[in-house]
């Protein structure tokens, strides 16, 4: 695994791209909402993520009011399309969402994948994000947002949450979680022309940041400043 060179930042033009649909018919693309909306677009690890399931649930909230600044939400999953419709068809959201197995999208933005290295590798190739021992990352703890009576470490925090919601993996899950378990989120808001207005990325100084996210009223700062519609 190789992390993006460069996340994508204000300023910039947005990359446009075309994915199935998850929620409804065809596709899915930036290009259809040029020049009429701005968009908030939330890139996400696959369905076997549990806190990326959550975020995309609260972001049905977030879509309403973002709606009335005349921002549409676009979320974008690392599942192959057909496990993401047979998951999100007895999960419904509101919010428009697209399937991405091969993460061109995400390395178009520039999120890319943590290395995780041998815990006696040369300190100086210790290079967050770009690497991380695994005693770093099983030295992450978390109570998931008070879901979890107290802080665990991640992959048991996972574990937790999936058994919470009856998750159960499929093999298509699995592979979405060996190929790309440390694959970045991030959102991004980008006005009605093309340009990136605002970046959040989800873990940037240590992987104690993951789980991470932006709450509803620092996304809506951002477009009222960036005034995408």
């Amino acid at each position: 695994m190789r992390n993006a060179d460069h996340v994508l930042q204000p300023g910039e033009a947005a990359p446009d791209f075309r994915l199935p649909a998850v929620n409804r018919e065809g596709e899915v693309s930036l290009a259809d909402y040029r020049g009429r909306n701005g968009t908030y677009l939330a890139l996400f690890r696959g369905l076997h993520c549990p806190f990326c399931r959550r975020q995309i649930a609260g972001l049905a909230t977030m879509r309403e009011k973002l709606a009335q600044e005349g921002v549409e939400v676009i979320a974008v999953v690392n599942t192959p399309a057909e496990r993401a419709r047979q998951y999100f068809q007895y999960r419904p959201t509101p919010v428009v969402l697209a399937a991405d197995p091969g993460v061109e999208t995400h390395r178009a933005f520039g999120l890319g994948e943590t290395e995780v290295l041998p815990d006696d590798s040369e300190a100086s190739r210790l290079h967050w994000p770009a690497t991380a021992s695994m005693a770093q990352v099983m030295a992450v703890s978390t109570d998931a947002g008070g879901e979890i009576p107290a802080r665990t470490g991640l992959f048991a925090a996972m574990e937790a949450l999936n058994a919470r919601d009856a998750f159960e993996m499929t093999e298509a899950d699995r592979h979405s979680a060996t190929a790309h378990m440390t694959l970045a989120v991030g959102q991004f808001l980008i006005d009605a022309g093309g340009t990136i207005r605002w970046t959040f990325v989800e873990a940037p100084d240590g992987p104690d940041q993951l789980g991470r996210i932006p709450n509803a009223e620092e996304v809506l700062a951002a477009a009222r400043a960036a005034r995408v519609h």
